[in-house]
């Protein structure tokens, strides 16, 4: 019998506040559809001072973990761009603030918002020669531009956590995929910046062009064409990024099928559209949407599109399970967005300015209020210090 490898188990996690992009057009003196339609953005998520990448995936990973499950996993990839030290994985505290067991490889990935697919495909190749083994992968990432810059409208941040197992629950991973790295300069974070610099015209031409080299290769690589995909999923810095990519393809594809695809990437945008930008996470949260809210079928082939600045992509696929659905808290995932607060430009700009100082001094942040399960208290002697509620 021919053991299937993919994603189990899915959980997501985004702080309880957002800005509502209406808002922001009118504090910067733009026409909301610019951002509504332009980039096809409604809110972004805003991250306190008592959360960043780590307490996040944590937040997200606690959803898919019981006890047992802890003490079944061998390895954690952490995707990230937003890390916070330079030398020590983020992995390693996310693998002692869960709990998990001292046998853990953990291990950080950075290649811009590729890194969680990086880390899928590695988990899924482990899993394949170690069929019992459990891998957890991460993609948490805070999405920084800058107040009153050209990229603000495409800020964000959340974590998306998966569980790689053999016979998956949710997606069951084709062996077969396409990559293509190139020495591009569109978007980048030197190590002195909190905040990236980005060309973003010429990004999204570089995404479309990796897109178009990727899904032409995986064509050649398996014979398969567009006929043979019921939904294909993006990355989504912004929403109107993945409208593009589908669009280039469409005219592939039937006139029936057109519609049913054009209606699958309208389901696996929503969330995305609530969110903002994940950066690593972005992918998942868009596949995320689309078990949410599409019409799916067990057995359909789903198409995935990733793609990282600088530039790495990879177009892959996988058969989506008939027991998709135990494979996530469809209740909680839903209560989660609609419970957060909406807060203010003004509130919004002063928790933007809130995060820790680089000059390493000690600092203890307000968490009085904080709800979240995992999360920042401050610095000591230059050391994070997390804390679980």
């Amino acid at each position: 019998m021919t053991v299937t490898v993919g994603i189990d188990k899915m959980g997501f996690y985004t702080p309880d506040q957002y800005l509502d992009m209406v808002d922001l057009a009118h504090a910067r003196g733009e026409d909301p559809n610019k951002y509504l339609i332009g980039i096809g953005q409604s809110k972004q998520a805003v991250i306190p001072p008592t959360q960043d990448v780590v307490t996040m995936a944590a937040n997200a990973a606690s959803q898919i973990l019981t006890p047992t499950t802890k003490a079944d996993i061998n390895m954690v990839l952490f995707g990230t761009e937003s890390g916070v030290d330079n030398s020590k994985a983020t992995a390693v505290y996310l693998a002692h603030l869960l709990g998990l067991p001292a046998n853990t490889r953990a291990i950080e990935l950075k290649q811009a918002c590729y890194g969680a697919t990086a880390g899928l495909q590695l988990a899924a190749d482990f899993v394949r020669v170690h069929p019992t083994a459990k891998v957890l992968v991460i993609g948490a990432d805070i999405a920084r531009y800058g107040l009153r810059t050209a990229g603000e409208v495409t800020q964000g941040g959340g974590a998306v956590a998966m569980l790689i197992t053999a016979n998956p629950r949710i997606l069951a991973l084709d062996a077969i995929s396409s990559y293509h790295t190139e020495d591009v300069m569109d978007f980048w974070r030197p190590t002195y910046r909190t905040e990236a610099l980005v060309d973003g015209k010429y990004s999204t031409n570089v995404y479309l062009d990796f897109f178009k080299t990727v899904w032409s290769d995986y064509q050649a690589q398996t014979a398969r064409s567009i006929a043979d995909f019921s939904a294909f999923v993006f990355h989504l810095p912004f929403t109107k990024m993945g409208r593009k990519g589908l669009r280039q393809i469409l005219p592939e594809a039937s006139t029936p099928q057109q519609a049913a695809l054009t209606a699958a990437f309208e389901a696996s945008q929503a969330d995305n559209r609530e969110v903002g930008n994940l950066y690593t996470g972005s992918l998942y949260l868009s596949f995320l949407s689309l078990l949410r809210h599409g019409t799916l079928t067990g057995g359909e082939r789903l198409g995935f599109f990733s793609y990282g600045s600088g530039a790495e992509g990879e177009f892959f696929s996988g058969v989506l399970q008939p027991t998709y659905r135990s494979g996530f808290d469809e209740a909680f995932l839903a209560q989660q967005l609609a419970d957060r607060q909406a807060v203010s430009v003004a509130e919004y700009e002063a928790i933007f300015q809130q995060q820790l100082s680089n000059d390493g001094r000690d600092t203890q942040l307000a968490v009085g209020e904080v709800t979240a399960p995992y999360y920042l208290a401050g610095r000591q002697h230059q050391q994070r210090q997390y804390r679980q509620r």
